[in-house]
């Protein structure tokens, strides 16, 4: 397994076959990108729009935007929470015990305290026959104490008696009331806690950085820590931008869609591990455009919005330039190249914004944003794990562009994995993706992966 979103600039040009999308036809040393269009090059029912007049300002790779997305995004102080409240977040203290675990000698297991020496070498043939004083439970006890040749009955976490070295395991007995039979003698100190054998005082319990789940929470509660100090959740707000849009409760007339990016995008960021808040449409206001951006960034740690933005005169974008520098870039990837990054209002809030278009949004919150969620969590693996899968069929890809399909990877009866791309041109790309457990990536100098050969993918587990 492999981690994908490293690296740096764009790798050299493979020897590989070019295709040009426009044409269907074989070409050889294509010189530069061709602009990747906005469905899959997979659709193969579909041909690709020949590429714009002209080449946008700024083309940046894919692990340049990320970079510049990762060296910028903060990490939010630590806060203190109760330990339930903590679940699933890291632990941003080193935790010392003040107390011993376990607090007294105790049993481990249901059965007989008694001396090793005394049950040392009993059999079945010839068993070790010991006087029982009494019997133990888990519970406030007073101490008892035993000499030669007697036990007392223990249950499991009950105090040991003074004296005794060894729990014998019930079902090595016959189990009597008055007088045992033991039938094999442990060795000294087996089945049996000691006091501090798994925390002594003055040691660590918990270490900053882990992650804090039940059994955490169970160390925590036994050294009487009922608070802790943890890395936040970072609260992400999640807006969409475009005239066309209307809310989900909303009938969509002719030329206007229903505004999906802000619920899954919400979603997606809360299975990163976010607080996620979902704004909704922008206003179409420009005044209270600049309201709704101000106040979301003041109670947000990262601000996320999805929109089809003009090259000109876009208002989103006028209103984000006069909160602080906003790049717009286009980026080497498909689907969804044009994306943006800045750090705007007076505390510098990260603001990313990825495509309106569906698919694209959700594609590029995995590249993005997703790993961002996750540095601001503190996490140490930001990114999700990738395999390399042999592809079911052929797969093509524009050059110059990093590719990121929808498909289902599953096991391959003799090991390894096998990849299918989902969909083709008659299958609504929305259900596509529903459909899907993983994105197929195709790196930007590669155009054309026949079937049987390998590819990255990238699994889409939740919560992973």
């Amino acid at each position: 397994m492999t981690e994908d979103g490293t690296g740096g600039a764009l790798p050299r040009q493979r020897d590989t076959t070019a295709l040009d999308l426009r044409q269907g036809t074989v070409v050889r040393d294509a010189p530069a990108p061709l602009p990747p269009h906005e469905t899959t090059a997979i659709d193969r029912d579909q041909v690709p729009p020949p590429p714009a007049a002209e080449e946008p300002a700024e083309l940046r790779s894919v692990e340049q935007h990320l970079d510049e997305i990762l060296t910028a995004v903060p990490q939010p102080d630590p806060i203190e929470l109760a330990v339930l409240d903590a679940q699933g977040l890291l632990c941003a203290e080193e935790v010392v015990s003040q107390r011993a675990l376990p607090a007294f000698d105790q049993a481990a297991l249901d059965g007989y305290a008694a001396r090793a020496m005394d049950v040392e070498g009993a059999t079945l043939e010839e068993p070790a026959l010991l006087s029982v004083i009494g019997e133990t439970v888990a519970g406030p006890s007073g101490p008892m104490s035993i000499g030669p040749g007697l036990a007392v009955k223990v249950a499991a976490g009950a105090m040991l008696p003074i004296g005794a070295d060894v729990v014998v395991p019930g079902v090595w007995t016959d189990r009597g009331v008055v007088t045992v039979a033991v039938h094999a003698g442990p060795q000294p100190g087996s089945y049996l806690r000691h006091t501090g054998d798994d925390v002594a005082p003055g040691t660590t319990a918990v270490q900053v950085g882990t992650p804090i789940g039940p059994a955490q929470i169970s160390l925590l509660s036994a050294v009487g820590r009922d608070r802790v100090q943890v890395r936040p959740r970072p609260r992400v707000a999640v807006l969409s931008a475009g005239t066309e849009l209307v809310d989900i409760s909303t009938p969509p007339g002719p030329g206007q869609v229903v505004d999906v990016n802000s619920y899954a995008l919400a979603a997606a960021a809360r299975d990163a591990g976010a607080e996620a808040y979902r704004s909704g449409i922008v206003p179409s206001e420009r005044r209270r455009l600049g309201e709704v951006l101000e106040s979301q960034l003041l109670r947000s740690d990262l601000v996320l919005i999805a929109g089809t933005f003009a090259s000109e005169g876009d208002m989103v974008q006028e209103v984000l330039a006069g909160l602080g520098e906003m790049r717009f870039s286009q980026v080497t990837m498909h689907p969804g190249p044009v994306q943006a990054f800045g750090r705007l209002g007076r505390d510098a809030v990260p603001v990313i914004c990825v495509p309106g278009e569906p698919v694209a949004a959700l594609v590029a919150f995995e590249v993005f944003v997703r790993p961002a969620i996750r540095l601001m969590l503190g996490k140490r693996q930001l990114f999700r794990r990738t395999v390399q899968a042999i592809a079911a069929e052929p797969l093509l890809s524009p050059l110059g562009y990093r590719q990121y399909l929808h498909g289902q990877v599953m096991r391959h009866p003799d090991g390894g994995y096998v990849v299918e791309p989902l969909g083709g041109g008659d299958e609504a790309m929305l259900a596509r993706m529903a459909r899907a457990n993983c994105l197929i990536v195709i790196d930007e100098d590669v155009t054309e992966i026949a079937s049987g050969g390998l590819v990255t993918v990238m699994p889409l587990l939740l919560g992973g």
